[in-house]
């Protein structure tokens, strides 16, 4: 009876498959046009080092005593470490993390004033390096 009402229905069930995937490929087809702009996922900005932290910043453990002489403090937490070195204008805590290849390396560093108050960090790397090494 559908037949009937609908003579089309009755040779178009191959043709609608058809019909749809058509439809569905030109919609798809829209969406890549030429000329027009490929929207492309964000990558986030990689911060350039602070002028004064690039002697501190990916130095391992022996780089740092290099440079600042044993740590005051030597504190491990699970694979991180933290080395804290003070002196009489400011204490550094170098946070050092691991990498897949090699020794932990310092990925962030901290400053305070002795008092807790704050102090420019790369102010006090340049103020521990002139303590002397061999603490």
């Amino acid at each position: 009876m559908a037949h009937a009402l609908f003579p089309s229905a009755a040779r178009s069930a191959g043709t609608a498959r058809a019909v749809a995937a058509l439809t569905v490929g030109l919609a798809l087809a829209g969406c890549s046009a030429t000329g027009a702009e490929v929207a492309r996922p964000a990558t986030l900005p990689v911060a350039p080092p602070v002028a004064g932290l690039e002697r501190v910043i990916g130095q391992n453990a022996a780089g740092l005593a290099r440079l600042f002489g044993l740590p005051d403090a030597d504190i491990r937490e699970g694979s991180a470490r933290k080395l804290q070195y003070q002196g009489a204008i400011c204490v550094l805590d170098a946070y050092l993390y691991p990498r897949p290849i090699g020794d932990a390396v310092v990925t962030y560093v901290d400053a305070r004033q002795p008092d807790g108050s704050t102090i420019d960090r790369a102010s006090c790397v340049a103020a521990l390096s002139r303590r002397g090494v061999g603490k």
